[in-house]
Formats: C-alpha cells, sequence, structure tokens
C-alpha cells in the first residue's frame, strides 16, 4: 500500500488473490500509518457485530451470524482513517491558505486527520478561522431565511444515519424545499427508477438466506473485491456448496476469480484459493442489453424449440412456437435430457407477468450478429450462460454500478429483471435480486425521506405531525444542482457529508462556477476538495463519526442504517470523539434548524436529547416499515424492510411484473467524426480507495503501485493506435464536439479489457463527463461509458 505517489510506479505484477495475506499486509499498514496499533484492532473487533458499529464503507449487511472478524480490507481502511490520531486542527488551518489546500492531492486533504472546530471562511485572509457554534447557526440561519426556499440545495451523502436523514429532510422541507440530492442520484437512481417499473420495488428484493439457498448466481457489472468485500465470504460459501457464479464485467478482476480467506488459517498457511467464477464473460462497456438479450434469446429460442419438438412439460402456453436453429434445438434436448421441466416458466410468466410476448418478440428479432458486435461476447458465450441459467432452479442476480452508471442505465435495470422473470427467479427462496448498493446508507436515506421527488414522501403525514404546508414541488437532483449552480438559479448549498465537487462531472466547469454561490455549509468530519471551493460565505462544520462515542443529555446514542438487502441495523460508537469541540450530525441539523425555521412544530431539543425519540417519529410516519423500530434496533442480522415484491405482490400501475423491452441496443452519441480510433472509457476504483476518499496509491488487484494517472488499454488497441505501454496519452471527450474536455499525462497500462474500450479511475476522469451525458430519466452520470480519443502527451504529469 504505497500511500504517496512515486516517480517510477511498478506497474504490470501479478496481484494474487483477493483476501489472503495481500489483505492482510493492507490493514497493517493503514492502522500503523493512522498511528492507531493498538486501538484499532481492538475496535475492529465490534465492527458490524451486534451491539457493535456499522461499518462506514459499504452497505453489505450484517449476518445473524457472525464471523470472529466481521471486517473486510477496505472497511478497515475506512474505520483507520476515521479513528485516526492526526487532527487538521486550527493549527493546521492558520497555517495554511485555502488558494494554498487547493493545489494539494486529494488524499493529502484527507490525510491531515479528523476537524476538529467548526470554522469559517475569512475573505480577508483567505483562511479557516474558528468561530463558535451557536455563533455559526445564527449566521447560517439569517442567510439561509433571506433566499428563496427554491434557491437552496439540501444535499445528502451515503453515510448519514436513518436519525439525522429524517431530520435533515424533515428540516429542508418545513424550509420550503424539496431540492434533497443524494449521492443515490450519482450511483443507484436508474434501479430507483427502473425496478418499480419492473417489479413495484424501489431497492433489490434478495436477503442473505438467498445466498445459502441458491443453485446458481448471475454477478454482473460489480466489483466486488473493491467495492463490497465482504460479500466475498458469501460468494466463497456458495462456491463451497457447488453453487455455479456466471460473471459479466468488463474488466478481468481478482475478486471475481479467486480468492483466499483472510480469516481460514488453514487457507492463509497453504495457500489454498477457491475460484469465484466458473463462467467468466468480458462485456464491452454499453454491451450489456445485447449480452443481457442474447441470453434471453438462448431461452426464448430454446423454449419455442422445445415446444415445437412437443418436448415441453408444462401446462401452458405463451406464444406460438417456432422453427429453430439446431442450436436451440440442442439446447431443448439438453434440457429434456436432464429432465428439466421448463426453459422458460410459463405458469409463472402467465400469472404474475406482463408485456411477454412483445419480450419474446422483440429478443427472436435480434440477429446474432447484431447481440455479438454489440456486447463483444460470440453467440457461444451467451448460450452456454443461457443454459447454465435455466438448468437452475434458484438465481440470485446481482449487479452493481456497471449497469446503473450508463446512459441505458435504465435500460439495462429493465433487461436485468427481464431474465430474472423468464424463469420466475424472483420471490422465492434463492431467487431474488440483488442490487449492491454503495455507500452504507445511501439506501436508506432514501427510505426516510431524502429524495427531490415529492410523490416518494408522505407529505400530508408529515405535515400532519409537524403542524406545516410541505411544498409539492419536484426539486432538484444531483445534475439538476449543477445546472442550477451554473444559470444562477442555485445559491446556496448545505452539505451533509459527502464531497460533491469531486463527484459529480464536468469537474473544471463545475469548480468554476461555484464560488457564485451566496453560502456554502459543509458538514465533515475530514477535510476534502468540496470544502476548498465554496460560496461567498462558507462554514465548515466537524461531526461526531459514526464509530465515535456520542453521548447526550440521556446517555450514550445509538443510530442507524440500511444495508443493500434491505436490512435495518443498529450502530453504536465505541471510541471517544476526536475533539471535545465535535457535534453530532443530529446536534447540528437541529442547530441549524432553530436558527432558520419560523415555522413547524418538531421537538429538536428532545430528539438531540434522546435519539430513541427520532426513531418514534420515523416509525410514526412509517409505520409499516418501521413496526417496533425501537425493539428491534439490534435485533441480530437486522430487521427486513417489506418489500413487497419478496412475496411476488407487484406494486406497479397493472399490480403485474412488467418486462419492458428496451428500444435498442447501445445510446447514440454525438460524436464529430465516427472512426475505429474512437474508445469507449469507463471510471474505474482501486482497492485503495472509497468513492472518492483516496486511501493510497496501490491498486494491487490491477497490478499498479505508485500512480494513479493511468488508463486500461487492450494490448491490440495499444499497438493499433501506435501507442506502447508506459507511455503518456491525453484523453479527449468524443462528444459535445462544442466544449474541449481533457485530461493531460496518463500512462498507459496493458490490460485484459476488451477491444475498443478503456478505463481510468474516479474522480480523475470526472472532467471529461459532460454534465448531461447521463441516463434521461435517472440523471445517473454515465460514468461507465463515454466515447473518447487518445493522444500521445507532451507532458509527464506531478502527481
Amino acid at each position: 500500500m504505497t500511500s504517496r505517489p512515486q516517480d517510477k510506479p511498478h506497474i504490470g505484477f501479478d496481484s494474487g488473490p483477493a483476501g489472503g495475506w495481500g489483505s492482510a499486509k493492507s490493514v497493517t499498514e493503514i492502522v500503523l500509518r493512522e498511528h492507531i496499533p493498538l486501538s484499532g484492532p481492538s475496535l475492529l473487533r465490534h465492527q458490524n457485530k451486534p451491539e457493535g458499529y456499522m461499518c462506514v464503507s459499504c452497505a453489505w449487511a450484517k449476518p445473524a451470524k457472525t464471523h470472529p472478524l466481521e471486517f473486510c480490507e477496505n472497511g478497515a481502511k475506512a474505520t483507520a482513517w476515521e479513528v485516526t490520531s492526526k487532527r487538521a486542527d486550527e493549527t493546521f488551518f492558520a497555517a495554511h491558505t485555502l488558494g494554498e489546500l487547493e493545489t494539494w492531492l486529494d488524499h493529502d486533504l484527507e490525510e491531515q486527520g479528523r476537524l476538529t472546530h467548526p470554522m469559517r471562511w475569512d475573505s480577508a485572509s483567505d483562511k479557516y478561522i474558528p468561530v463558535a457554534w451557536d455563533t455559526a447557526f445564527d449566521e447560517i440561519g439569517r442567510e439561509l431565511k433571506q433566499i428563496a426556499p427554491e434557491m437552496v440545495d439540501f444535499y445528502t451523502s451515503g453515510r448519514a444515519s436513518l436519525e439525522t436523514c429524517y431530520m435533515y429532510q424533515l428540516f429542508a422541507r418545513i424550509f420550503g424545499s424539496n431540492n434533497l440530492p443524494d449521492s443515490s442520484n450519482m450511483c443507484h437512481e436508474s434501479t430507483s427508477v427502473g425496478l418499480p417499473e419492473s417489479i413495484g420495488a424501489t431497492v433489490g428484493t434478495a436477503v442473505l438466506s438467498d445466498f445459502q439457498n441458491c443453485d446458481c448466481i448471475f454477478y454482473i457489472a460489480q466489483n466486488v473485491g473493491t467495492s463490497s468485500p465482504r460479500l466475498l465470504h458469501d460468494l466463497q460459501d456458495a462456491v463451497h456448496r457447488g453453487v455455479k457464479i456466471v460473471t459479466f464485467n468488463l474488466l478481468r478482476e481478482p475478486g471475481l476469480e479467486r480468492f483466499i480467506n483472510p480469516q481460514a488459517p488453514s487457507e492463509m498457511i497453504t495457500g489454498s484459493e477457491t475460484p469465484i467464477s466458473s463462467e467468466y464473460y468480458q462485456v464491452r462497456n454499453g454491451g450489456d442489453i445485447a449480452a443481457l438479450f442474447g441470453v434471453c434469446k438462448a431461452l426464448i429460442e430454446a423454449d419455442d424449440a422445445k415446444q415445437s419438438l412437443g418436448l415441453s412439460k408444462v401446462a401452458g402456453s405463451d406464444g406460438e412456437a417456432r422453427s429453430e436453429s439446431a442450436a436451440a434445438v440442442a439446447f431443448a434436448a439438453a434440457m429434456t435430457a436432464a429432465d428439466k421441466k421448463h426453459v422458460l416458466d410459463h405458469d409463472f410468466i402467465k400469472e404474475h407477468t406482463s408485456g411477454f410476448e412483445a419480450f419474446a418478440t422483440a429478443a427472436r428479432a435480434h440477429s446474432w450478429d447484431n447481440l455479438e458486435g454489440t456486447s463483444g461476447l460470440t453467440r457461444e458465450q451467451m448460450i452456454a450462460a443461457a443454459r447454465t441459467y435455466a438448468e437452475s432452479d434458484a438465481v440470485v442476480l446481482v449487479y452493481g454500478m456497471g449497469l446503473t452508471q450508463q446512459v441505458m442505465g435504465v435500460e439495462n435495470v429493465h433487461m436485468l429483471a427481464n431474465l430474472a422473470l423468464l424463469r420466475g427467479n424472483i420471490g422465492k427462496p434463492g431467487a431474488n435480486i440483488c442490487a449492491v448498493r454503495g455507500h452504507s446508507n445511501v439506501q436508506g436515506q432514501r427510505t426516510v425521506g431524502i429524495t427531490e421527488k415529492p410523490a416518494l414522501v408522505p407529505l400530508d403525514k408529515l405535515a400532519e405531525l409537524y403542524r406545516f404546508d410541505p411544498p409539492r414541488w419536484e426539486g432538484r437532483s444531483t445534475v439538476d444542482v449543477c445546472e442550477a449552480v451554473l444559470s444562477g438559479k442555485s445559491r446556496a448549498f448545505v452539505s451533509l457529508g459527502g464531497n460533491f465537487i469531486r463527484a459529480v462531472p464536468d469537474t473544471e466547469i463545475m469548480e468554476a462556477a461555484w464560488p457564485k454561490l451566496r453560502l456554502t455549509v459543509q458538514i465533515a468530519t475530514k477535510l476534502n476538495r468540496s470544502h476548498l471551493i465554496h460560496g461567498e460565505i462558507a462554514y465548515l462544520l466537524p461531526c461526531l463519526g459514526r464509530l465515535e462515542i456520542d453521548q447526550q443529555a440521556t446517555g450514550p446514542q445509538a443510530v442507524s442504517m440500511e444495508s443493500s438487502v434491505a436490512h435495518f441495523h443498529g450502530s453504536r460508537g465505541r471510541v471517544q470523539p476526536a475533539s471535545p469541540h465535535l457535534l453530532s450530525e443530529p446536534a447540528i441539523i437541529a442547530g441549524l434548524a432553530k436558527a432558520t425555521l419560523t415555522r413547524g412544530i418538531v421537538p429538536w431539543d428532545e430528539w438531540v436529547a434522546d435519539y430513541s425519540l427520532i426513531r418514534d417519529a420515523i416509525e410514526n410516519t412509517y409505520p409499516e416499515t418501521f413496526k417496533k423500530f425501537n425493539e428491534r434496533l439490534f435485533q441480530p442480522g437486522g430487521f427486513a424492510r417489506p418489500v413487497p415484491a419478496r412475496e411476488r405482490k407487484w406494486v406497479t400501475a397493472n399490480k403485474k411484473a412488467n418486462f419492458i423491452t428496451p428500444s435498442r441496443l447501445f445510446p447514440e452519441f454525438d460524436i464529430s467524426s465516427v472512426d475505429d480510433k474512437v474508445l469507449n472509457l469507463a471510471t474505474l476504483r482501486s482497492n485503495d480507495q472509497f468513492n472518492t476518499t483516496i486511501y493510497g496509491y496501490s491498486d494491487r488487484f490491477r497490478g499498479v503501485d505508485g500512480t494513479r494517472q493511468v488508463v486500461f488499454l487492450n494490448g491490440e488497441d495499444i499497438e493499433r493506435l501506435g501507442f506502447k505501454p508506459g507511455e503518456f496519452v491525453d484523453m479527449t471527450t468524443a462528444i459535445e464536439p462544442g466544449v474541449v474536455r481533457s485530461i493531460q499525462g496518463f500512462r498507459i497500462v496493458e490490460y485484459d479489457i476488451p477491444r475498443g474500450c478503456c478505463a481510468s479511475y474516479y474522480p480523475e476522469a470526472n472532467p471529461l463527463f459532460p454534465l448531461g451525458h447521463h441516463a434521461p430519466r435517472a440523471k445517473t452520470p454515465s460514468y461507465k461509458l463515454l466515447p473518447i480519443r487518445l493522444s500521445r502527451s507532451d507532458k509527464v504529469p506531478v502527481e
């Protein structure tokens, strides 16, 4: 784990498997680097345990029966990063102007340690200077009162607790604003738009037990080793049971290939690896619809063949049998020989779904040539995946942001649901859809009202409980906020955590526009770039971290969050606060609300004194979702959020699960001149980062150490374009030719990636992505698909 950029980075080494000694070494290094050699290991024993604390990194679930250690490499890094002994205190800010700090690397800003005092930007000195909490609240409240509510944006990152998020959305709505953008807008909003249309659920339907009851897992566009390493335990256990894991992913990723469990002494001693994927298909970025259509086409045509040959054992039929190809007939015969009752589950389709015949017709009509050319897979590969799928009785379909962060992200989600519906792989043990979320409460914040869409919030109930008239107009998503800042329609930005300016597209354009804001307020634990790019009036308000003891008037408090499998978990901090001057997030929200609001009846002080009262309020607002909230807070394994689709109850307009047919296989782009020099770029995270937080400069899994300024290319593309591995290139956006977007000095790394594709790290590549390059309805930035061109660079980067 390299903590600094190197003049001569190490490129191309064999990373070995996920987990193993590499993981153990990385955890040891971060604990030592953050100066917590004794307290760190002791604290980690309580991570993701009952009566312990929920990891501040990914959103994967706490099991009811925990392992001796229930943390992963990245979870340990996140913990060490938060409980570091380093401090960015008054002395630090007195020594540095914000102009100087703007030149620092992202890693170096956060590496200064925990914030300790509330700060206000002083324009004369260009420094943050200490301010009393009451003064900060009064001044912020006074400014907010002078700005129209529709011109104020209240952003939320994915780590704030359910209690904090409920208070925050209530504060915003009583103030008069539905501008509640959140980090979900930038990752899984395509899920939030697509899944409700397909199955009537805004979240996945899978639970942890599905991984114990399935006989196959389709793993699509999610890098488990970097994004959710604890899930590797569930995958390893499944493999040991004989479960086949069929992976569709852009790059070859070690976490999806092989794993050594660091908690298994025999594996660590002998180096015994568990192979994860039994089939691994590398799909071109943007080729997911074609790949999934290919699998569906193979299933449908085999079913047609089975019916036409009189081999079907299924009662009922959903369409006229077709005469089929030899491959389809062979597939159908193989299913019969295996004594499988069906290729498609016609009974399920007839009883539970709508739109099948239109979808089946579209699948039959797509030529294999088009599906192969767009997906990058061969017909044989897609048929092989379909056969594995058809031979399995219960399949979990897992997916991540590789599907959602695309221009056609919503259609990608529709296609995954279509595949599940063909064989009834939803709403039965071992068969469900698992949308792997990123940050640790990004799903939960939406559950308690953090959304710009008023239709998703029980506004009448809020009005009744708190005596105010909520705004009913549609608020702004993250992309909308950026557009509002550019146009001058936004005047104030309040951020509950996160690093917004680094997370959004069009980095340079947004940084130039941000100072036009009248007011920026940042609630945070550590310094990041968004605290340096600020409005005319700027405040930096430091808060307690989730891992810290939150002592209030009635004693130590607990908070809660929702996992990727829609279970709610309690979390209790276990370390002393980084500074006596910190306030909890609920206390900061209450302070802002009391200083700002002139209407509504809310017991802000009582809530801050006793968080169980906030949970009572959440339960009163959402009685079915949070029944007996306080009583079940620390239930082992969490308690489930009701998701009707788990029980095959479809909360859609027609009360059915819907096959939804994408109109095209691949998006249309406005490219100035189409040629073979255009590559499709996807952004990636290294295993030494989480979202915009950079822990170091090592990507062990991809053989890169000492730099992040790289672009991964297929060897044939490198040769075809006239480059060599190790050369430096500039990347330029190939769409929207009227605006030049370019980043310079990226080192070419030869990698196992499909021809015509390339990849680089997020957020370094964000300046290439136009603000308007997103899923049209979800407005999720298309960080996994952007046409670019490469040119030889005339500068070597200073990293």
